[in-house]
């Protein structure tokens, strides 16, 4: 029976003896009280943003979710240093949209827009990089605040470089992030240009993306052996390009086809008619977007989009950029093979895009190399969590390494494997500042306990 629940689930849980409440400190100050010894509210505290994570890694069974969605100020932008200054709850595109009205973007260009930004910094927020730009959100973190475990504040910076990279991809276990500084630099046009080829084609020329200074995204559909690639350079030539172009795409992309792909299931109850019919939505809708729209652009135009509030399932899993020639071919066979066995598949392209190599956090997945990302997504929820379970297998028999927020099912064992001595490092860092556990879940306690 437990193993049933493990495979209905895709995660560890413990079903707690009382119900966890929601608190929403409206300053720092209630915050502050909240962690008081006298104070009402009972541990484990998990903090909590937009809460788009697949996994439950900012849930709890028991204790207190601290929601940091009020805590949205940007308090400064700083031009002679190129930094910003904000608080937790502020959303990506809500301070991208500020720093552009500066002249000024984020230096990565990452994807889930409606996060929040100490989520992005605590959790693995991921896109596509161009040049020297790193991989994670997390990296432009330069320094915080933090309210530790055991209610103390805490600022980090530099001077203490160990704990500040562990403090990235901390995923709420060393504390509630409540001030955070981030670098940012002036806007850097790109080109963006768009090719589609088949699956074969794309492992062909792999080994020279992996290594291509270009930002890659590319979205794959196995059951139609297509991929439509975006490619991003800098180029200071090129002018910045318009945000309407970008909004439609993006509106395109997040909401239309989830709404329209979620309708069909209604409209069309058969399977072979209504994938078919899906898939040239798909294709079409590339084609539409990409070639016809978007030529030039900025992190400050991708970046100030609308909200993403369709609600989609989702799992992440990252490979190494040099064995991705067989990985991409091993994925379609993956993806047919489970259509075949359970017939499930999932209606939405996988989304995936080119990392470089970034140490910037302890727990980075890009840590040693350059990696590639597998986003597989579905609007459908029966059959999702058996096909998470089975990707999960896949990722962990090719290498995958995960994102604690983003990869469903991941085992205990191969976490240990792909991170090795640094998720023994992160570890004690996290018993010296929390060795009550107060900020420790019943789903990340299978990894950092």
């Amino acid at each position: 029976m437990g193993a049933d629940i493990l495979r209905q689930s895709g995660a560890f849980r413990v079903r707690g003896t009382a119900r966890p409440c929601t608190f929403q400190p409206q300053d720092e100050r209630e915050l502050f009280r909240a962690f008081a010894p006298s104070a009402n509210f009972l541990p484990p505290f998990r903090p909590a943003g937009a809460r788009s994570a697949a996994t439950d890694c900012n849930s709890t069974t028991a204790g207190t979710v601290v929601d940091l969605t009020t805590l949205n100020a940007i308090r400064d932008i700083n031009l002679n240093e190129f930094t910003v200054t904000v608080q937790p709850g502020v959303r990506i595109r809500e301070l991208a949209t500020e720093l552009a009205s500066q002249g000024l973007e984020l230096e990565g260009c990452h994807d889930l827009m409606d996060r929040t930004v100490g989520g992005a910094v605590a959790g693995g927020c991921i896109g596509p990089a161009i040049g020297g730009d790193g991989g994670l959100f997390a990296a432009q973190l330069c320094r915080a605040k933090l309210l530790t475990p055991s209610g103390a504040p805490l600022e980090v910076d530099a001077s203490k470089n160990n704990l500040l990279s562990a403090l990235r991809l901390s995923y709420g276990m060393l504390g509630v992030l409540y001030e955070l500084t981030l670098r940012v630099r002036p806007v850097r046009p790109f080109s963006a240009n768009h090719r589609r080829c088949t699956i074969s084609e794309f492992a062909a020329i792999s080994d020279k993306i992996a290594r291509s200074p270009a930002g890659v995204r590319f979205w794959l559909m196995p059951f139609r052996d297509r991929v439509y690639l975006d490619l991003r350079r800098h180029d200071s030539s090129s002018a910045e390009g318009g945000r309407l172009p970008w909004r439609i795409k993006d509106w395109g992309e997040s909401t239309v086809l989830p709404h329209v792909f979620k309708s069909l299931k209604h409209i069309v109850p058969v399977k072979g008619v209504r994938y078919r019919l899906i898939d040239e939505i798909s294709s079409i809708t590339q084609g539409l977007v990409n070639n016809r729209l978007v030529e030039h652009g900025s992190n400050s135009t991708i970046q100030t989009g609308g909200a993403h509030t369709q609600t989609l399932n989702y799992s992440t899993w990252l490979f190494p950029a040099a064995d991705f020639a067989i990985v991409v071919r091993a994925y379609q066979e993956f993806c047919l093979r489970i259509r075949n066995e359970t017939g499930f598949r999932c209606d939405m392209p996988t989304m995936g895009f080119r990392l470089n190599r970034d140490p910037s956090a302890l727990l980075s997945p890009m840590f040693d190399e350059a990696m590639i990302a597998l986003r597989a997504i579905s609007t459908q929820s029966a059959g999702w969590e058996d096909f998470a379970i089975d990707f999960a297998g896949f990722a962990e028999h090719w290498g995958g390494v995960p994102l604690f927020n983003q990869s469903r099912s991941l085992s205990q064992d191969h976490a240990r494997q792909v991170f090795g001595e640094r998720i023994e490092f992160f570890r004690k860092v996290r018993r010296r500042l929390d060795p009550e556990n107060r900020m420790m879940n019943p789903f990340l306690s299978q990894y950092f306990l």
